[in-house]
């Protein structure tokens, strides 16, 4: 099964939340003077909750996301389709 192609494919409400999920951390790692782009990415490449603040319940939102629906998202987003 791992040789074949997979697709995954989100809802627009899922999106949306992603969305603002995302916001709200961005938010809280900027609030606490962390640069939030690099804590973001560290966050995405390793899923080591640390690099993300608890203020403003940031770490347990981000948490919330799939990792591959978040590179969807992302993706999309980048790539404007």
């Amino acid at each position: 099964m791992l040789d074949k192609t997979m697709i995954f494919s989100i809802g627009n409400d899922r999106e949306g939340d992603i969305r603002r999920i995302l916001t709200t951390v961005y938010d809280a790692l900027r609030e606490k003077g962390y640069n939030p782009i690099n804590q973001m990415v560290g966050y995405i490449l390793s899923e080591d909750p640390t690099y993300i603040t608890t203020h403003n319940n940031a770490r347990s939102l981000i948490r919330r996301i799939d990792r591959d629906e978040l590179l969807e998202v992302l993706l999309r987003s980048y790539l404007d389709e």
